[in-house]
């Protein structure tokens, strides 16, 4: 991520994205009060310097009832955490990686439409070189 100085307009800017990620420019500049050549210009630099990595879609609970989701926690030996977090980035099925502390380096959040498909990802994640050990929980409801 390039350097760049995150300010208020940003931050406003990135929560409407948050919000909508397919909010039109002129919806945007009118929700924060400015211009829509502002609003093109900071999303550029926002893009270009790395803090927007893209847009995704949110998806009804419902549709997703059936859905396999599960928290992995990771161990990492040696000092291999950011080549073990590219590589897992690589995996679709894992949409959050968050650095800890304590007995775990990383908690991953896992999302597949079946079992078998979850054996592979948990497969794939233990393969990466640098993970020593990790333990496993699904989620079984949220509220």
């Amino acid at each position: 991520m390039s350097r760049y100085i995150y300010d208020d307009l940003d931050r406003q800017l990135i929560a409407e994205l948050r919000a909508d990620g397919r909010a039109t420019i002129s919806y945007l500049s009118k929700a924060l009060g400015v211009s829509r050549a502002t609003v093109q210009k900071r999303l550029d630099r926002l893009t270009s310097s790395g803090a927007i990595l893209g847009f995704t879609v949110r998806v009804h609970e419902a549709l997703e009832k059936d859905a396999v989701k599960a928290i992995i926690m990771i161990e990492i030996s040696g000092q291999s955490t950011s080549q073990v977090i590219r590589k897992m980035r690589g995996i679709p099925e894992l949409s959050r990686i968050h650095t800890t502390n304590g007995r775990w380096d990383l908690i991953a959040v896992i999302q597949t439409n079946t079992l078998s498909e979850f054996d592979e990802v948990l497969s794939k994640v233990r393969e990466v070189d640098g993970v020593s050990s990790s333990e496993t929980s699904l989620i079984l409801s949220t509220f």
